[in-house]
C-alpha cells in the first residue's frame, strides 16, 4: 500500500514536469507585464503590480479541478494520451496571440475536436499522434462541457475583481474610461488516459481496461477570459457574461450526453460551443457599446475610474463607478475642481458620492497636509494626451 501511495505522490509531482504548467505561469506574468506597461502609459502609474494575474492564476482553479477530476473518474472519461498532447499544443499556439478569451475550452478543445474529426486518421498527423484516431469523441465533448461549466463558474467567482482601468476613445471621438478584465486560470484535472505512456511517465501505474490499459494523468488545463467594459460597470458586465457561459455549458452538456448514444451530436455540441462562445463575446461587446460610456464626463459630478490599492481612497470605502458630487461641500465635475476643493481643508476630506442607483452617501477621512495628491483616485482627463494622474 505504501508503494501505491508513493506512486500517487510521484504522479501528482509529475505536474511540475509538464511544459504547459510553466507555460501558463509565464503567460500570466507576460499578461501582467503588458497590463502594467499600458497602465503607466495612461496614468503615469501602475494600478496593480505585474503579479496580479499570477495571483488569479492559482485562485479557485485547483478546487474546480478537484471536483472535475472526481466527475471524470466516476464517468470513466478515458482520453488517449495523444489527444491530451494535441489539446496542449493548441492551447500553446492560441496563447501566443495574447488573447486570453481565446483560451476558453470552447476554443482549445473545440478546435482540437475538429482537428481530430477531420484529420485524425491522416498519415501526417498519425506520424506524430498515432493514437489520435482512437479518441472517444463523446467523452471529449463531455470534457469540453464540464470545462466550460468551470469557466462560467470562475468568471462569476472572480472575473470582476480588480479589473484594470484604461483610457479609450468613444464613438464620438471623446476620451472615456473603460475597464479590462483579463484572467488566466490553472485547472488541474485528473483524467483516465488510455495507451502506453511515454518514457518520462513510464513509472505511473497502469490498470487493465479490457484489451487496452489506462492510467491516471494530472492534466494542467489553462482557462482564459478577457472582456472590455465601457457602458457597464465591471461587476454587472462580468456577472452577465458568466451567467451566459453557464447557460451555454448546460446546453452543450446535454448535447454531449446525447452523443454517447448518437455520435453526430458530438459534432453539434462542439460546433455550438465554438460558435456559441464567439457569439457571446460579440453579443457582450455590442450590448456594452450600445450604451453611453459610463466612465465619461458628466454634467454633475466626477466619476471614479480607478482606485489604487492600499490608498486613502480605498480605506475611505470609495468604489469604482461612484460619482463624486461634492468635495468639502463644493460641487465638482472636473479633476481640477476636485483638486482645488480638497485643498480647501488641509487636514480633512469630506466627499459626497452617488452610487450607480443615484443614492448619495457621505465619505470622510483625515489627511496630512502633504497627502492631497495621494488619495489614490483615477479619473478620465479632458486633455488630448489622454493621460490621467492619481489624485
Amino acid at each position: 500500500m505504501s508503494v501505491w501511495a508513493w506512486e500517487a505522490l510521484r504522479g501528482i509531482g509529475s505536474l511540475l514536469m509538464q511544459p504547459l504548467f510553466y507555460y501558463g505561469i509565464a503567460l500570466a506574468l507576460v499578461v501582467g507585464w503588458r497590463r502594467v506597461k499600458r497602465e503607466r502609459s495612461h496614468f503615469y502609474i501602475r494600478v496593480y503590480d505585474m503579479f496580479q494575474e499570477s495571483k488569479f492564476f492559482w485562485r479557485n482553479g485547483p478546487a474546480a479541478g478537484a471536483v472535475l477530476s472526481l466527475a471524470a473518474v466516476i464517468a470513466g472519461m478515458a482520453v488517449p494520451r495523444d489527444t491530451i498532447l494535441l489539446v496542449a499544443l493548441v492551447t500553446i499556439v492560441i496563447g501566443l496571440t495574447m488573447q486570453m478569451r481565446l483560451l476558453s475550452p470552447a476554443y482549445t478543445i473545440g478546435i482540437s475536436f475538429f482537428i481530430i474529426s477531420l484529420f485524425g486518421h491522416h498519415s501526417t498527423l498519425q506520424r506524430f499522434f498515432p493514437e489520435l484516431g482512437r479518441t472517444n469523441m463523446a467523452a471529449l465533448v463531455i470534457l469540453l462541457a464540464l470545462l466550460l461549466l468551470v469557466e462560467g463558474w470562475l468568471i462569476l467567482r472572480n472575473g470582476a475583481a480588480k479589473t484594470s482601468p484604461q483610457l479609450a476613445t468613444s464613438k464620438r471621438g471623446l476620451v472615456v474610461g473603460e475597464h479590462w478584465a483579463q484572467r488566466l486560470w490553472f485547472v488541474p484535472v485528473l483524467l483516465p488516459v488510455t495507451g502506453e505512456l511515454p518514457s518520462p511517465l513510464s513509472w505511473w501505474p497502469l490498470f487493465p481496461a479490457g484489451d487496452d490499459a489506462y492510467s491516471f494523468m494530472l492534466v494542467p488545463f489553462l482557462l482564459g477570459f478577457s472582456q472590455r467594459m465601457q457602458g457597464m460597470l465591471p461587476h454587472a458586465s462580468v456577472r452577465l457574461a458568466g451567467q451566459r457561459v453557464l447557460l451555454l455549458a448546460a446546453v452543450v452538456g446535454v448535447l454531449a450526453i446525447i452523443s454517447c448514444w448518437y455520435a453526430p451530436f458530438s459534432w453539434i455540441a462542439a460546433a455550438l460551443a465554438l460558435l456559441g462562445r464567439e457569439w457571446l463575446a460579440f453579443l457582450q461587446h455590442r450590448q456594452d457599446r450600445s450604451q453611453p460610456p459610463y466612465f465619461a464626463k458628466r454634467e454633475q459630478g466626477l466619476v471614479i475610474l480607478g482606485i489604487l490599492p492600499q490608498s486613502k481612497a480605498e480605506k475611505m470605502g470609495l468604489q469604482i463607478g461612484e460619482v463624486i458630487v461634492k468635495a468639502n461641500g463644493i460641487p465638482v465635475k472636473t479633476e481640477n475642481e476636485f483638486y482645488e476643493a480638497v485643498q480647501r481643508n488641509r487636514a480633512f476630506c469630506k466627499l459626497e458620492v452617488a452610487d450607480e442607483e443615484g443614492e448619495v452617501r457621505f465619505v470622510q477621512g483625515a489627511l496630512y497636509e502633504d497627502e492631497h495628491h495621494e488619495l489614490g483616485l483615477l479619473f478620465v482627463k479632458e486633455r488630448e494626451n489622454r493621460a490621467s494622474k492619481a489624485v
